[in-house]
């Protein structure tokens, strides 16, 4: 959870949507040599993670000092993660309010299953720097997206490991238009542009419209929170940068 330079490796949970894309950017900016994790459990926004290739494709040509400090890109099929679920996130459903009043595109223990693997994939390279683009700011009211929580599992997964894992979590306390910042502050004008072209937020997987922050249904919580980061970054003079 701090924001400490250092010269180790660090991984980097990389889904291919906005911020896990300023997460690695985040973390190239700090770590001399940074992974990334990606997982395939039936999303039905499964593109998010095709979108990596294009995203790291630019990242490279646009920084070539980053290129340098690119490590290998990994991809965990953990399909029972979405057998066992029943959300809009991995059914052909509508995105709706639960009872419990939290989005049934909540997915129960994605995030705690995602950073328990992360961990085992670190054990294995010897990397004890995990980057995750958890937010608990301005956010759908996940609860395994709090800050709460991912100190815990830290504390966690360094007993049950006997390791000294740091989860670090940058975007904990930003709301849309400030990581829409971060990233011009870390990658200039190029990398804002990047993740407008490139990456994906929309749930419902769709690619088809094209909106001033980027591709998505523009009705879905996802798309509404990333469209309502970017108006407020242009408001503030974000885009003045183009």
């Amino acid at each position: 959870m701090t924001d400490q330079n250092t010269s180790d490796t660090a991984l980097v949970l990389f889904s291919g949507g906005q911020d896990s894309t300023t997460c690695l950017a985040w973390a190239l900016s700090r770590f001399a040599r940074v992974e990334m994790l990606g997982f395939s459990y039936g999303q039905r926004h499964a593109v998010e993670l095709d979108c990596r290739d294009r995203l790291l494709a630019g990242i490279k040509q646009m920084r070539p000092d980053w290129a340098a400090k690119l490590g290998d890109s990994h991809t965990l099929a953990i399909p029972t993660l979405s057998e066992i679920s029943d959300t809009a996130l991995t059914r052909d459903v509508a995105i709706e309010m639960g009872a419990d009043g939290l989005p049934n595109t909540f997915v129960p223990g994605r995030n705690l299953v995602f950073l328990t693997f992360a961990a085992a994939l670190a054990y294995r390279r010897g990397i004890r720097h995990i980057i995750g683009g958890m937010c608990e700011t301005d956010y759908s009211g996940y609860p395994d997206c709090r800050d709460e929580t991912i100190k815990a599992l830290q504390s966690a997964l360094n007993l049950g490991m006997a390791k000294d894992f740091e989860l670090h979590t940058p975007l904990m306390w930003l709301d849309k238009a400030a990581t829409w910042r971060l990233a011009h502050e870390l990658g200039g004008a190029g990398l804002v542009d990047l993740i407008r072209e490139h990456s994906h937020t929309c749930y419902l997987g769709e690619r088809g419209a094209q909106h001033d922050w980027g591709y998505g249904c523009g009705e879905c919580p996802a798309c509404s929170l990333r469209a309502k980061g970017w108006r407020e970054y242009v408001a503030q003079g974000g885009d003045d940068n183009h």
